[in-house]
Protein backbone atom coordinates (compact mmCIF):
# COMPACT_ATOMS: atom_id res chain seq x y z
CA UNK A 1 0.00 0.00 0.00
CA UNK A 2 1.52 3.33 -1.02
CA UNK A 3 0.81 6.82 0.27
CA UNK A 4 -1.83 7.28 -2.40
CA UNK A 5 -4.06 4.63 -0.90
CA UNK A 6 -3.16 4.82 2.80
CA UNK A 7 -6.02 3.85 5.10
CA UNK A 8 -7.44 6.39 7.56
CA UNK A 9 -6.23 6.32 11.16
CA UNK A 10 -8.49 6.99 14.12
CA UNK A 11 -7.59 8.44 17.50
CA UNK A 12 -7.27 5.65 20.09
CA UNK A 13 -9.37 5.28 23.20
CA UNK A 14 -7.86 6.90 26.29
CA UNK A 15 -5.93 4.71 28.79
CA UNK A 16 -7.73 4.10 32.06
CA UNK A 17 -4.71 4.98 34.18
CA UNK A 18 -4.68 8.57 32.95
CA UNK A 19 -8.31 9.12 33.88
CA UNK A 20 -7.86 7.36 37.22
CA UNK A 21 -4.96 9.67 38.08
CA UNK A 22 -7.06 12.68 37.08
CA UNK A 23 -9.81 11.71 39.55
CA UNK A 24 -7.31 10.87 42.28
CA UNK A 25 -5.85 14.35 41.95
CA UNK A 26 -9.30 15.92 41.98
CA UNK A 27 -10.19 13.97 45.14
CA UNK A 28 -7.18 15.65 46.78
CA UNK A 29 -8.53 19.05 45.77
CA UNK A 30 -5.89 19.48 43.06
CA UNK A 31 -6.51 20.59 39.50
CA UNK A 32 -3.59 19.13 37.56
CA UNK A 33 -3.64 21.47 34.57
CA UNK A 34 -1.22 19.43 32.47
CA UNK A 35 -3.09 16.18 33.06
CA UNK A 36 -6.49 17.81 32.47
CA UNK A 37 -5.30 19.07 29.09
CA UNK A 38 -3.71 15.73 28.23
CA UNK A 39 -6.86 13.75 29.01
CA UNK A 40 -9.21 16.43 27.70
CA UNK A 41 -7.62 16.70 24.28
CA UNK A 42 -7.16 12.93 23.98
CA UNK A 43 -10.92 12.61 24.53
CA UNK A 44 -11.54 15.41 22.05
CA UNK A 45 -9.49 13.65 19.36
CA UNK A 46 -11.38 10.42 20.04
CA UNK A 47 -14.73 12.23 19.76
CA UNK A 48 -13.64 13.77 16.44
CA UNK A 49 -12.68 10.33 15.12
CA UNK A 50 -16.02 8.92 16.27
CA UNK A 51 -17.92 11.72 14.52
CA UNK A 52 -15.91 11.33 11.30
CA UNK A 53 -16.27 7.53 11.30
CA UNK A 54 -20.04 7.80 11.69
CA UNK A 55 -20.23 10.34 8.91
CA UNK A 56 -18.22 7.99 6.71
CA UNK A 57 -20.57 5.06 7.33
CA UNK A 58 -23.47 7.31 6.36
CA UNK A 59 -22.04 8.07 2.94
CA UNK A 60 -19.48 10.85 3.45
CA UNK A 61 -15.95 9.57 3.95
CA UNK A 62 -13.17 12.01 4.76
CA UNK A 63 -9.93 11.77 2.82
CA UNK A 64 -7.20 10.93 5.37
CA UNK A 65 -4.68 12.97 3.41
CA UNK A 66 -6.42 16.32 2.87
CA UNK A 67 -9.75 16.01 4.75
CA UNK A 68 -11.99 16.46 1.71
CA UNK A 69 -15.37 14.72 1.96
CA UNK A 70 -15.94 11.95 -0.58
CA UNK A 71 -19.57 10.84 -1.10
CA UNK A 72 -20.15 7.12 -1.65
CA UNK A 73 -23.01 4.62 -1.97
CA UNK A 74 -21.79 2.05 0.54
CA UNK A 75 -20.69 -0.57 -2.00
CA UNK A 76 -17.58 -2.25 -0.60
CA UNK A 77 -16.01 -2.52 -4.06
CA UNK A 78 -16.59 1.18 -4.73
CA UNK A 79 -13.34 3.10 -5.15
CA UNK A 80 -13.16 6.32 -3.19
CA UNK A 81 -11.11 8.90 -5.07
CA UNK A 82 -9.98 12.32 -3.90
CA UNK A 83 -8.72 15.20 -6.02
CA UNK A 84 -5.50 15.18 -3.97
CA UNK A 85 -4.66 11.76 -5.44
CA UNK A 86 -5.70 9.59 -2.50
CA UNK A 87 -7.82 6.52 -3.25
CA UNK A 88 -9.11 3.43 -1.43
CA UNK A 89 -12.05 1.06 -1.76
CA UNK A 90 -14.93 1.69 0.62
CA UNK A 91 -14.54 -1.87 1.90
CA UNK A 92 -10.94 -1.23 2.97
CA UNK A 93 -11.97 2.11 4.48
CA UNK A 94 -14.80 0.46 6.41
CA UNK A 95 -12.42 -2.19 7.78
CA UNK A 96 -10.62 0.56 9.70
CA UNK A 97 -13.88 1.49 11.47
CA UNK A 98 -15.54 -1.80 12.30
CA UNK A 99 -14.96 -3.41 15.71
CA UNK A 100 -13.22 -0.26 16.97
CA UNK A 101 -16.08 1.20 19.08
CA UNK A 102 -16.55 3.96 16.50
CA UNK A 103 -20.31 3.79 15.94
CA UNK A 104 -23.33 5.23 17.71
CA UNK A 105 -26.70 6.89 17.28
CA UNK A 106 -27.49 10.60 17.04
CA UNK A 107 -27.78 11.26 20.82
CA UNK A 108 -24.20 10.08 21.25
CA UNK A 109 -23.04 12.16 18.32
CA UNK A 110 -24.68 15.23 19.85
CA UNK A 111 -22.91 14.61 23.15
CA UNK A 112 -19.56 14.23 21.40
CA UNK A 113 -20.08 17.27 19.18
CA UNK A 114 -20.97 19.35 22.23
CA UNK A 115 -17.75 18.30 23.94
CA UNK A 116 -15.67 19.04 20.82
CA UNK A 117 -17.24 22.52 20.62
CA UNK A 118 -16.99 23.39 24.29
CA UNK A 119 -13.77 21.92 25.64
CA UNK A 120 -11.34 24.17 23.71
CA UNK A 121 -13.32 27.23 24.85
CA UNK A 122 -13.41 26.31 28.55
CA UNK A 123 -11.29 28.80 30.47
CA UNK A 124 -10.75 27.27 33.88
CA UNK A 125 -9.38 23.87 34.84
CA UNK A 126 -12.56 23.33 36.84
CA UNK A 127 -14.73 23.90 33.77
CA UNK A 128 -12.56 21.53 31.74
CA UNK A 129 -12.80 18.87 34.45
CA UNK A 130 -16.59 19.17 34.53
CA UNK A 131 -16.78 18.74 30.75
CA UNK A 132 -14.57 15.64 30.90
CA UNK A 133 -16.71 14.18 33.69
CA UNK A 134 -19.97 14.88 31.89
CA UNK A 135 -18.63 13.26 28.72
CA UNK A 136 -17.32 10.01 30.16
CA UNK A 137 -20.45 9.48 32.27
CA UNK A 138 -22.80 9.82 29.30
CA UNK A 139 -24.99 7.03 27.93
CA UNK A 140 -26.31 5.60 24.72
CA UNK A 141 -30.13 5.91 24.83
CA UNK A 142 -32.83 3.68 23.39
CA UNK A 143 -35.28 5.88 21.51
CA UNK A 144 -38.42 3.79 22.19
CA UNK A 145 -38.19 4.06 25.96
CA UNK A 146 -35.89 7.08 26.27
CA UNK A 147 -33.82 4.94 28.60
CA UNK A 148 -30.06 4.45 28.94
CA UNK A 149 -28.50 1.38 27.35
CA UNK A 150 -24.72 1.39 27.68
CA UNK A 151 -22.13 3.99 28.72
CA UNK A 152 -20.48 6.04 25.98
CA UNK A 153 -17.23 5.52 27.91
CA UNK A 154 -16.85 2.24 25.99
CA UNK A 155 -16.28 4.41 22.90
CA UNK A 156 -13.79 6.63 24.72
CA UNK A 157 -11.84 4.59 27.28
CA UNK A 158 -9.73 1.46 26.82
CA UNK A 159 -11.28 -1.86 27.85
CA UNK A 160 -14.29 -4.02 27.12
CA UNK A 161 -17.75 -3.07 28.38
CA UNK A 162 -17.42 -4.84 31.73
CA UNK A 163 -13.97 -3.43 32.35
CA UNK A 164 -15.01 0.13 31.53
CA UNK A 165 -18.09 -0.02 33.76
CA UNK A 166 -16.06 -1.47 36.62
CA UNK A 167 -13.47 1.25 36.07
CA UNK A 168 -16.02 4.06 36.25
CA UNK A 169 -17.60 2.47 39.32
CA UNK A 170 -14.29 2.62 41.17
CA UNK A 171 -13.05 6.10 40.31
CA UNK A 172 -11.75 7.94 43.36
CA UNK A 173 -13.89 10.56 45.08
CA UNK A 174 -13.31 12.33 48.38
CA UNK A 175 -14.40 15.23 50.51
CA UNK A 176 -12.16 17.52 48.45
CA UNK A 177 -13.53 16.36 45.08
CA UNK A 178 -15.22 18.89 42.84
CA UNK A 179 -18.80 18.83 44.13
CA UNK A 180 -20.43 18.44 40.71
CA UNK A 181 -18.37 15.30 40.09
CA UNK A 182 -19.76 13.71 43.24
CA UNK A 183 -23.29 14.67 42.21
CA UNK A 184 -22.83 13.12 38.78
CA UNK A 185 -21.50 9.94 40.38
CA UNK A 186 -24.82 9.58 42.20
CA UNK A 187 -26.67 10.06 38.91
CA UNK A 188 -24.33 7.55 37.24
CA UNK A 189 -25.08 4.93 39.89
CA UNK A 190 -28.80 5.29 39.23
CA UNK A 191 -28.53 5.19 35.43
CA UNK A 192 -26.13 2.28 35.29
CA UNK A 193 -28.56 0.15 37.28
CA UNK A 194 -31.22 0.87 34.66
CA UNK A 195 -28.79 0.21 31.82
CA UNK A 196 -27.70 -3.17 33.20
CA UNK A 197 -30.88 -4.67 31.75
CA UNK A 198 -29.32 -4.28 28.29
CA UNK A 199 -26.33 -6.49 28.97
CA UNK A 200 -25.10 -9.11 31.40
CA UNK A 201 -24.12 -7.26 34.55
CA UNK A 202 -20.42 -7.36 35.44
Amino acid sequence: MNDGDAAPRWAPRVPQWKIRRLYERDAMGIYDDELILDVGYALLARCQSFIAANRATRGEAACPRCGAVIPHRGNKDELLRCECGWKLTWGDYLDTIQHKQLSGAEPVLRLFRDYVDRFPLARSSRDKMLLIDRLIHGFHWYYKTDGPTRPVAINLIEGNLRQVIAFLDTLTYGENSTSELVERKVEWDQLIQTARGWYKAP
